[in-house]
């Protein structure tokens, strides 16, 4: 009776994180996406690039918002008979497909940054200028948002350095219209643009490569298979382990799966529990499907390594 009511406590708290998690996020996206629309009507009012490029990257913490909202709605959906995994790998697709999206508008403003060198477009700096001080205030505000949450979350974090990234770059559309204003340097607004865009490309290369890892069930960055053999092999009562795959259904849920081979001597219960603590413990994963076997695994007439 009293594990049946501290089990319930801990549902209830759950539940509450989450709803908390939630409201915080869908009000940090609602002013995010709300500025992003107002960002590219300002790009081209007032004809400035640097708005535009400014406004890609605040269309990735939008993103990224969503994504970590989705995944957090998603994720408390119990899986199914034909989705065992349940639906959080959508928050993978989803981020892939804003890599591809991201790249293809890096690639529009950089290819018109450098057009603007050669043939200069007059940027009205006044309108540029509020446009980013209000985004940089949104950008505050999100991250005070988001503050909270970030060392509980993996996903709200990856959204905090969103945000953090786009306050960078309203802080440089805001200095680059200060410098317009001043000087009436136009160049300046392509300058600011390229900045921004390069700044974005190298973190959407990223993005797309931990995507594209995950999708193919690879081992997610950071861990080094040798090294998972390695400890394995080394528990008390292993004489060896093969056929071992780790992967991750989303960001931050690694899994595995490895046959072990027991010492002579060894019990298999004690040793399948010594191997799932060696992996919690070093590795923290905790999703692991372990085969104990008294002899190497035969398949077909082939021994696996």
């Amino acid at each position: 009776m009293k594990v049946d009511a501290g089990h319930d406590h801990g549902g209830h708290a759950h539940n509450h994180a989450a709803g908390a998690k939630t409201k915080m996020l869908a009000i940090a996206l609602g002013l995010t996406s709300t500025f992003l629309v107002a960002e590219l009507v300002g790009a081209f009012l007032f004809n400035s690039l640097a708005l535009l490029s400014d406004a890609a990257h605040m269309f990735t913490d939008a993103a990224a918002l969503a994504i970590a909202l989705a995944a957090v709605k998603i994720g408390q959906r119990p899986a199914d008979d034909a989705r065992t995994f349940g639906y959080r790998r959508f928050e993978i697709l989803a981020a892939a497909f804003n890599a591809l999206l991201l790249f293809a508008v890096a690639g529009y403003v950089l290819w018109e940054g450098i057009g603007r060198f050669f043939e200069p477009a007059e940027v009205e700096s006044g309108g540029m200028l509020a446009v980013a001080v209000v985004g940089l205030i949104v950008n505050l505000i999100a991250m005070w948002l988001l503050s909270a949450g970030k060392e509980k979350s993996l996903n709200i974090k990856g959204a905090y350095l969103e945000v953090w990234a786009d306050m960078l770059g309203s802080l440089g559309v805001i200095v680059g219209a200060g410098v317009i204003m001043l000087t009436g340097w136009q160049w300046i607004d392509p300058v600011v643009a390229i900045g921004i865009g390069l700044w974005v490309l190298p973190r959407t290369w990223t993005l797309l490569k931990d995507t594209t890892q995950i999708l193919l069930e690879g081992v997610p960055r950071g861990m080094q298979l040798g090294d998972i053999r390695a400890a394995v092999a080394s528990t008390p009562g292993v004489a060896g382990v093969h056929d071992l795959h780790v992967w991750s259904v989303t960001s931050d849920d690694v899994s595995a799966s490895l046959h072990v081979e027991l010492a002579d001597g060894a019990e298999a219960e004690a040793v399948r529990l010594a191997v799932a603590a060696q992996l919690l413990e070093h590795f923290d994963i905790e999703h692991v499907t372990i085969q104990v076997e008294a002899e190497g695994c035969v398949d077909a007439g082939h021994l696996h390594p």
